[in-house]
């Protein structure tokens, strides 16, 4: 199971994608969406969790890609 990805918001305006832990990104973006989706394919690809940030730093979201043994009951996708 690879790392949990997660986008958060910076200060230049753009939208960061790194891996937990790491402190640098993996790469930013222009626009959140663009972050989403490529955290997204990095979280499935390594069957980790994508956890996304609004602007304000706390947790918007979470979607987990890999073999949770408790997943959420959640409905939002």
């Amino acid at each position: 199971m690879g790392k949990n990805q997660w986008v958060s918001p910076r200060g230049n305006g753009k939208w960061g994608v790194h891996g937990e832990g790491n402190e640098r990104d993996t790469k930013q973006f222009e626009n959140k969406k663009d972050a989403i989706d490529y955290g997204k394919a990095i979280a499935k690809n390594q069957g980790s969790e994508l956890i996304i940030q609004g602007g304000n730093g706390r947790i918007q979201s979470k979607d987990s890609y890999g073999k949770d043994p408790n997943p959420p009951k959640d409905t939002e996708h």
